[in-house]
């Protein structure tokens, strides 16, 4: 056969054959609590395709905590997770090589808190000395209970500690079975609202943030191998998570629209309050006017972390850049400067 016969028989063969279709790459994502409004970005990203048009197979668990979602992600079961930046930090410091690394920072301003009831004897730190409080094992709060007490000069070795299930927080509070629940401010809030309770008017918050704690909370992280393995991955996760805030920012009902698509028998008013709540009490610190939203003051985060360490009487202190790597962030015009 004559060589332009052949090439063209062979282009013709060629042309008959199925497209061959790169698969996209696939992240699995585990959320810090069950599916509630304050995660809607991760839905509509999902939903409105975003995911999807940077080449990424995303899949999106409820999570059983902020903690949890940290060593979820650092033993090998998820590529990513949304979860306490102050559990990175502990974990960096006993097991730097495992500990995943903050890529986005959402909860910029610290939600802990311990709430006990309005008309409890406990109205400072102090007064928690010789009482119990109750959290889940995983709580974030719980967890940065030794730091809390150095700041408010608490003896937490006169302060007893009872674990119990998330579900059961509020009603043990109210009963009497403990005297204060760890936990995020707006989460029980809200879970206080679900089972019939006024916030305002039933129960008091010990802020974190109010004795002395102005630590970062809440992050998007990823495993350290996957963000070696694929950084353009971990880019377009955070273009496309970034393009959803945006459009949930300014559409809310359309954000709640994917919120309730995952979980029907949520009460969508609650939710859509909640995510309002979150958004002013807890992502909108003043530093997003300058840094925009998903960046960290390296300062800020450095006081942070020796918070962490000092509280916890860690062996290693880890640099803010080993907790939090900002090269993958959208360009600063595109993220949000108040909320």
């Amino acid at each position: 056969m004559k060589p332009v016969r052949w090439l063209t028989a062979l282009a013709t063969a060629a042309a008959m054959l199925p497209a061959v279709a790169f698969a996209d790459t696939p992240i699995k994502v585990v959320l810090n609590w069950k599916y509630q409004g304050p995660q809607a970005w991760f839905f509509v990203a999902q939903d409105k395709g975003y995911f999807k048009a940077e080449g990424l197979d995303v899949t999106i668990d409820q999570g059983e905590g902020s903690a949890a979602s940290i060593t979820k992600v650092a033993a090998g079961a998820y590529q990513a997770g949304f979860g306490d930046i102050n559990a990175v930090i502990d974990l960096a410091a006993k097991r730097p090589a495992d500990a995943p690394v903050a890529v986005y920072m959402l909860y910029n301003t610290p939600p802990f808190t311990i709430v006990v009831k309005k008309d409890s004897p406990i109205r400072t730190a102090k007064d928690l000395e010789g009482k119990t409080l109750g959290a889940p094992a995983n709580d974030g709060a719980l967890k940065l209970f030794p730091a809390f007490a150095k700041a408010a000069k608490v003896d937490p070795s006169k302060v007893s500690i009872s674990n119990m299930a998330p579900n059961l927080r509020e009603q043990m509070l109210m009963r009497g079975q403990v005297d204060g629940v760890f936990g995020y401010i707006n989460t029980i809030a809200f879970s206080a609202r679900l089972v019939g309770l006024d916030p305002e008017k039933d129960l008091r918050f010990i802020n974190y943030g109010d004795n002395g704690l102005d630590l970062y909370s809440n992050a998007v992280v990823f495993s350290r191998a996957f963000v070696k393995e694929n950084p353009k991955a971990v880019t377009g996760f955070l273009k496309a998570l970034n393009r959803a805030i945006n459009d949930s920012l300014a559409n809310p009902e359309m954000a709640m629209d994917s919120v309730m698509k995952r979980e029907p028998l949520l009460k969508r008013d609650i939710e859509r309050d909640r995510l309002a709540a979150t958004l002013k009490d807890e992502m909108n610190h003043p530093e997003i006017a300058k840094i925009g939203l998903g960046d960290i003051d390296t300062a800020r985060l450095t006081r942070s972390i020796g918070v962490v360490v000092e509280a916890n009487q860690l062996a290693r202190t880890p640099t803010a850049a080993e907790v939090f790597d900002r090269s993958f962030l959208p360009a600063r015009a595109d993220r949000a400067s108040k909320l």
